[in-house]
């Protein structure tokens, strides 16, 4: 039998999926009511049942709760060996292809798929790749347009960078205005930022590199699997794809699809003939 705060949950997610086609039905549920909880505190709720009756009653206040069911954190350069690693060994292999196409899966507000599009120009390669950065919440979407970062964030930034393999300074990609870096406009004539939902959404192009980093584990098994069944099939022959350190394709029915490319970086990459 269900708990009380468990049938609040599932009407809630319901809700959220007949009113605004949201689906976070098969998020993992510990995570989601954590977040909810301080939702209900921003928004002076006291319980999840009430929290539904003002998302459904009220259609601006969902851009808001929005922040709080997807994980806006990231940084540039994040896990800076996994960075090295995609130096290492997959940009020698994405030397031979004459174009390029790379999918970030749930960008956030761009600082992933900005630091893939400065290491690929350092190596030569941002010229004939598109990136797809895509995610779920409009208001990351359009941060992440603007390569717009508070400057006391670029110090940490620059050390992933140097650490990642960087061949320069970071200093060289962005300006600074007021309290604020604004990224050389260059590096987003290559970016392509779109909606996409791994939920509900399915495959909208052939890439070669996949990286989806920090976003399955807030997601239940069923749509892991359901996640990497789509990045599997967006991926070309000998396609690569990268996860985040606490993630992982053992359980999924996918996982046989790849070989370990980087085990400690979470590097894979497609299987031949799959």
């Amino acid at each position: 039998m269900e708990r009380d705060d468990d049938v609040e949950l599932r009407l809630l997610l319901e809700a959220i999926y007949s009113a605004y086609h949201y689906d976070f039905r098969r998020y993992a549920k510990a995570s989601l009511k954590r977040r909810l909880t301080a939702a209900q505190v921003r928004f002076r709720c006291e319980s999840l049942s009430q929290l539904q009756d003002r998302v459904l009653h009220d259609a601006a206040l969902f851009p808001a709760l929005l922040d709080y069911l997807t994980v806006q954190v990231s940084d540039m350069f994040r896990d800076p060996a996994y960075f090295l690693a995609v130096r290492q060994k997959v940009v020698p292999l994405l030397r031979t292809y004459p174009s390029l196409k790379l999918w970030v899966a749930g960008c956030s507000a761009g600082e992933e798929a900005y630091s893939l599009a400065i290491l690929l120009r350092e190596e030569g390669l941002l010229d004939r790749t598109l990136i797809y950065a895509t995610d779920i919440n409009h208001e990351a979407l359009r941060r992440a347009e603007m390569g717009i970062y508070e400057a006391a964030r670029m110090a940490q930034f620059s050390r992933n960078y140097l650490e990642g393999g960087g061949k320069a300074s970071l200093s060289d990609f962005y300006s600074s205005a007021y309290d604020n870096a604004v990224l050389d406009k260059s590096l987003r004539r290559n970016i392509i930022f779109s909606d996409h939902s791994l939920a509900t959404d399915n495959v909208f192009a052939e890439v070669q590199f996949v990286s989806c980093r920090n976003v399955l584990i807030y997601f239940d098994r069923d749509l892991q699997s359901r996640a990497l069944g789509l990045f599997s099939e967006a991926l070309c022959r000998k396609g690569f794809l990268g996860i985040g350190p606490r993630e992982s394709l053992s359980f999924s029915p996918a996982g046989k699809e790849f070989r370990e490319l980087a085990r400690e970086e979470r590097l894979y990459q497609k299987v031949d003939g799959v």
